[in-house]
């Protein structure tokens, strides 16, 4: 039995270690009000179909994560919805539940996308909405086929888009094209669809698809950056997208954490070392590119495009991501510092070590500025929450201001963030990645107890 002075010096050092650990990834958080104003502004923005589905997968990484497939909670998840999450999960069946209703009215039978577009890949983003509110029993509650829905859309992709020679679904409806961005969009979906109907083949199409689009998009001249649109007849675009890569690299992740989480994890082993793998080229690419000033351009490797902080976030949630389901923390350090660029106070001067492998400093500033209830003060947000500046969603090679996607973006990174942290912070010093991890551990199940014994 340790004497009293002993148990007191126990306490101090165990409580240094946690208060140490979390002055190196702790600063600089979004409060819960500006949260809330960050989605209230996603809420009034997503109109249109892959923002419906984007905002859904938001909510559930940020609000729900027993039902997110990038947490470390089986797929599929709980029939029954514990109560603590049923407000946050009211949220995304809303989006499921007006979409669905919306299908019904068109008095459409037959595949069909979930929601009309000139996109035959986007509407497909909502289809995991769709499926969690089947498989959660809304149908039974509000009377709609969710299941009919999910599937119709299923055999829309397959049986009414064209595809390349070697299967690759087209993006777009009027031409045989393929975006970058479809790879959040379809393969989630499929992957989804594949685990919810007990069917290995369709989860493994998800993989495939992303195989296929990674053979046509990656640029191997430009460091494997991934072309934005390839094999259209008109309206190809050659650049090295930002947020394409981004999408790209956050598709992946979520088809990596389906597969993980399912019950054919085992005999897909290959299929997630190359998920993995993939993520990790994409950020091989990307990094290099980031500026000082913790920025990507709209197009990473042209600098006479405008910044962009709509990608540089959803990249940023990526590395959280693979840390987490990956085990590779290699881009952890300059994550962090991209990240509290991003929620940077007006007056920072934002300098970035460019260096993806050095350990990350301390933050320059303090905690966020303002009250918490509103977002003035903040470096790339407008005062009414906004993410600033960002591309335009709807014209890819123009400025925008107010961005729907952006906002769930940065929601996507806090979420991340908060997870890796939850985990122990691996890799915040690239000298001795696992050893944050080790001391939180430590801490939390030694605290308690000096705790006990003291009192």
């Amino acid at each position: 039995m340790f004497a009293l002075p002993q148990l007191h010096t126990m306490l101090l050092f165990v409580t240094g270690l946690l208060l140490g650990l979390y002055s190196q990834v702790g600063a600089q958080s979004l409060t819960s009000a500006q949260i809330s104003i960050i989605s209230e502004r996603l809420a009034q923005g997503a109109v249109h179909s892959w923002e419906y589905g984007t905002r859904a997968e938001a909510l559930l990484e940020l609000n729900a994560p027993t039902y997110s497939v990038v947490s470390f909670n089986a797929v599929p998840p709980p029939h029954s919805i514990p109560s603590n999450i049923t407000s946050a999960l009211g949220e995304v069946f809303t989006i499921a539940h007006n979409i669905v209703v919306a299908r019904s009215l068109s008095n459409i039978t037959g595949p069909q996308p979930l929601i009309a577009d000139t996109s035959a890949g986007d509407p497909a983003s909502i289809g995991v909405a769709v499926l969690l509110a089947n498989w959660t029993g809304q149908g039974g509650l509000d009377g709609l086929d969710y299941a009919g829905a999910a599937r119709d859309q299923f055999d829309y992709l397959f049986q009414n888009v064209s595809k390349t020679s070697d299967g690759a679904i087209s993006h777009r409806v009027d031409q045989l094209q393929l975006w970058s961005d479809s790879v959040y969009m379809v393969p989630p979906f499929l992957a989804y669809y594949g685990v919810m109907t007990q069917n290995q083949t369709i989860l493994s199409e998800a993989y495939t698809q992303i195989s296929l689009y990674r053979k046509y998009l990656r640029d191997a001249a430009a460091g494997n950056l991934w072309k934005h649109i390839q094999l259209g007849q008109t309206g190809n675009d050659d650049g090295h997208w930002s947020t394409g890569n981004a999408w790209a690299a956050a598709g992946m992740i979520r088809v990596l954490g389906t597969i993980q989480r399912s019950p054919y994890a085992n005999s897909l082993k290959s299929q997630q070392n190359d998920l993995t793998n993939w993520v990790d080229e994409i950020h091989g690419a990307m990094y290099p590119h980031i500026n000082s000033n913790g920025l990507f351009y709209n197009y990473a490797d042209n600098s006479t495009t405008f910044y962009d902080t709509s990608s540089t976030a959803l990249l940023a949630s990526t590395v959280y991501r693979l840390s987490l389901l990956g085990n590779i923390h290699t881009y952890i350090p300059l994550a962090e510092q991209v990240r509290k660029a991003l929620l940077a106070s007006a007056a920072t001067v934002v300098a970035v070590n460019t260096t993806s492998t050095a350990p990350a400093p301390s933050t320059t500033s303090s905690a966020l500025p303002a009250t918490g209830t509103t977002m003035s003060g903040l470096l790339h947000f407008t005062p009414e929450g906004w993410l600033t500046p960002v591309v335009n969603p709807y014209s890819y090679g123009a400025q925008g201001s107010d961005s729907p996607e952006g906002q769930a973006f940065i929601l996507e990174l806090q979420a991340a963030w908060r997870d890796w942290v939850a985990d122990g912070a691996q890799g915040i010093n690239s000298a001795c990645e696992a050893q944050p991890h080790v001391l939180m551990i430590g801490a939390i199940v030694v605290l308690p107890l000096l705790m006990i014994v003291i009192g």
